[in-house]
């Protein structure tokens, strides 16, 4: 068997001439691997720099959907709606005409009680007074301290979504024409 000047042989060179060299499975899941952990790093480190909370801004959304969907409600069933805030839930009521008090909405599955995620707080301001949330020592003695009236008036008040202790917060509150609105949301300025 001839050999060349490099030692080796020209049959063996023939044979993985035709023969592309291409990329195994594994190199291209590696390659693929290392870009979707490169994707998730930038993603991450985005929402961050940007003061983005995803989760704060989706609980504000649903509260002020579920205020207006609430507000709609009493006024087509004419009757008394309200809402109790607790520091970490809230909770939908409306007024039982028969049995002269208070109680949480059951017929009704969007309007049930809601508790928010870890890390969120819920502050309430009523008239412009802040407003100490507890829950009740008699899970009986429920009062709304928002009022959603049939006629589609409501209580002034200022609900804060805050994200540990403050850090970020969005306020659900009336406008000037009586419409609940959320605020933009609003990053605390570092100390």
């Amino acid at each position: 068997m001839p050999t060349s000047a490099t030692g080796t042989s020209a049959t063996r060179r023939h044979r993985w001439a035709g023969r592309a060299r291409g990329f195994t499975l594994i190199e291209i899941l590696v390659v693929v691997g290392i870009i979707a952990v490169v994707s998730v790093g930038v993603l991450l480190s985005v929402n961050l720099v940007s003061g983005r909370d995803g989760e704060l801004e989706h609980e504000s959304d649903r509260l002020l959907a579920l205020f207006k969907y609430a507000r709609d409600e009493a006024a087509l069933e004419t009757r008394e709606f309200g809402l109790r805030f607790d520091d970490d839930r809230y909770t939908f009521l409306v007024y039982d005409v028969h049995r002269q008090h208070w109680r949480a909405v059951t017929e009704d599955d969007a309007l049930g009680e809601r508790k928010l995620p870890g890390g969120l707080d819920l502050k309430l301001t009523l008239d412009g007074r802040p407003v100490v949330l507890k829950r009740p020592e008699d899970p009986k003695d429920l009062k709304p301290q928002v009022m959603i009236y049939s006629n589609g008036d409501l209580s002034a008040f200022a609900a804060t979504l805050e994200r540990d202790g403050g850090v970020r917060s969005v306020t659900i509150t009336l406008d000037d024409k009586g419409e609940v609105i959320a605020q933009p949301l609003v990053e605390a300025k570092p100390r």
